[in-house]
């Protein structure tokens, strides 16, 4: 079982070392200014509901953090999420705002489970892959996405049912500076 994990970390790492390669590689795509934004804040509903806070360092390279909560009649989770994002322009149709995006980050949590008062920190290693909207005529983003998550605690193993649906609020651009393809 531990050969298995340890696996998966090598194959997650060498995926994130080569798709940030790859991105920093490749030129950033113009962003007109009605669709860029900074930064938004707002709420991912899924399996895990929580808060949302992405941030772009350049025009193509968002942090995303999330703090989520997730449970049921067995158990319940808080998380902390840090996610590294690369956004790439969406070529097979022209529809602005428009852009797709993968990643990789962690999280770290607390675990409850209800029956046997069983608890502890929560230890993940996360996958993203999704679509980024930004409504050009309005302050809103909505992001729709898949995110793997190989859980090292509570329960050690690779879950694929985390995919989610983020709709923020686009900060103005007095929080940082607009993103355009000048930038």
């Amino acid at each position: 079982m531990k050969e298995n994990r340890f696996a998966a970390f090598i194959v997650v790492f060498l995926v994130g070392i080569f798709a940030c390669k790859e991105a920093a590689a490749q030129e950033s795509n113009a962003y007109t200014e009605s669709s860029a934004y900074t930064s938004g804040i707002g709420g991912r509903f899924g399996v895990a509901n929580g808060i949302t806070y992405k941030h772009f360092i350049n025009e193509s390279h968002a942090i995303d953090g999330i703090l989520n909560f997730q449970g049921n009649r067995n158990f319940t989770i808080f998380k902390l999420l840090g996610l590294y994002e690369i956004h790439q322009p969406v070529n097979f149709v022209d529809v602005e705002g428009l852009r797709w995006y993968y990643g990789f980050g962690g999280g770290l949590g607390a675990y409850k489970y209800k029956d046997t008062d069983d608890s502890g920190m929560a230890w993940s290693f996360d996958g993203v892959v999704g679509l980024d909207y930004k409504i050009p005529t309005a302050p809103i983003n909505l992001s729709l996405d898949w995110k793997p998550t190989m859980e090292l605690t509570p329960e050690s193993g690779v879950r694929f049912d985390g995919i989610g649906l983020s709709i923020r609020f686009v900060l103005p651009s007095a929080f940082g500076r607009q993103l355009t393809s000048g930038s």
